[in-house]
């Protein structure tokens, strides 16, 4: 059975990739330094917990992170990786723009150690969780793969497209080495068990996780940073994308890496755009609640309209995106489950 290093695997989307990894006949092994992942008993993340419950299984797992250099060359000692999933890192944008040396430090340093130990230790292969964020301000809609990279907002999206860079050159400088690069658009949504999904800790950075904090009455209403855009209601527009899918879309890549395929790069979406209170709107109708909101400034870093091309993840991964708006919002159905029980990553 393949090893697959799975890096943040304790965190909303890393955690739905291991479901599919073991799922897919992968055998996963975990770290996570609980930055976006919430402690469980036994000092396991939570979210594995309740994967090991559906799944009837057992998850490998040891808390460390990527900054720790000496515990991450005693992790590949003691196992032999065919692959790595890469998610560990800083996600928050407007955060980003508040701290960016600490984004810098975090998730520069972070995946140069990583890099390095994989190599050091033969393992040439790695799918990186990017963002759409490496677009900046798009030049065009739908955004494809040939859409201009770089011109970032913030300093997540430069952690993001540095990142890229740095998998790039290593590629060309090292012809063994193959990589997957997707650039995903915006999760939302929870597992059909309603036992693992996006609950954050503290106030929620995403629109999705808000939204239904609001509906379940944890909040009061929703901040909508702006409604001034070039957009039909003047709200932003995002491409939402369900996380099973997109889960299943690294569980296509890391196929793709079987095949020696060098260096590639896809989006990860559904190919359409929902503005912030459509998607309000649809949590409504799914709750069945009402989700009160307040028009504020907008949030530096954000742009109007971003939703992906998806075409050629289609053509070369034979992936796409199945779930429409009313499963992504059954989140709902996982917000009871999550305040009845515990609070997860």
């Amino acid at each position: 059975m393949c090893k697959v290093l799975v890096t943040g695997g304790g965190g909303y989307v890393g955690s739905h990739c291991v479901l599919e990894l073991i799922e897919a006949g992968f055998c996963p092994v975990v770290i996570d330094n609980f930055s976006n992942a919430v402690p469980g008993e036994g000092g396991v993340p939570e979210s594995l917990r309740r994967i090991e419950k559906i799944l009837n299984t057992s998850v490998e797992f040891q808390q460390l992170d990527l900054l720790d250099r000496a515990g991450l060359e005693d992790v590949f000692r003691k196992h032999a990786f065919t692959a790595v999933m890469h998610f560990a890192g800083l996600k928050a944008v407007g955060e980003s723009v508040e701290q960016p040396l600490r984004y810098y430090r975090v998730n520069l340093t972070g995946t140069m150690n990583l890099l390095e130990v994989m190599q050091a230790h033969g393992v040439h292969n790695i799918v990186f969780s990017s963002s759409a964020t490496v677009y900046g301000d798009p030049r065009h809609l739908p955004i494809d793969e040939g859409h201009p990279a770089g011109g970032c907002t913030n300093p997540y999206g430069k952690t993001k497209f540095f990142i890229e860079e740095m998998i790039r050159d290593q590629c060309r400088a090292r012809k063994e080495w193959n990589a997957v690069l997707l650039r995903y658009f915006n999760p939302i949504g929870a597992h059909s068990s309603g036992e693992i999904g996006e609950d954050p800790q503290g106030i929620p950075n995403n629109l999705m996780p808000y939204v239904a904090q609001v509906a379940i009455g944890r909040r009061e209403h929703l901040n909508v940073f702006g409604n001034d855009y070039n957009t039909p209601d003047g709200t932003g527009v995002r491409d939402y994308i369900h996380v099973v899918d997109l889960a299943k879309g690294h569980i296509a890549a890391l196929r793709k890496l079987q095949g020696s395929c060098g260096c590639k790069v896809y989006n990860l979406g559904t190919g359409t755009g929902y503005s912030v209170l459509q998607m309000v709107a649809a949590m409504e109708k799914a709750s069945g609640r009402k989700v009160p909101y307040r028009i504020g400034q907008r949030r530096s870093g954000d742009i109007a309209s971003c939703y992906a091309d998806p075409r050629l993840a289609e053509r070369e991964l034979g992936w796409k995106a199945v779930f429409g708006l009313d499963k992504m919002c059954i989140i709902w159905t996982w917000q009871p489950n999550l305040i009845c029980s515990s609070k997860l990553a």
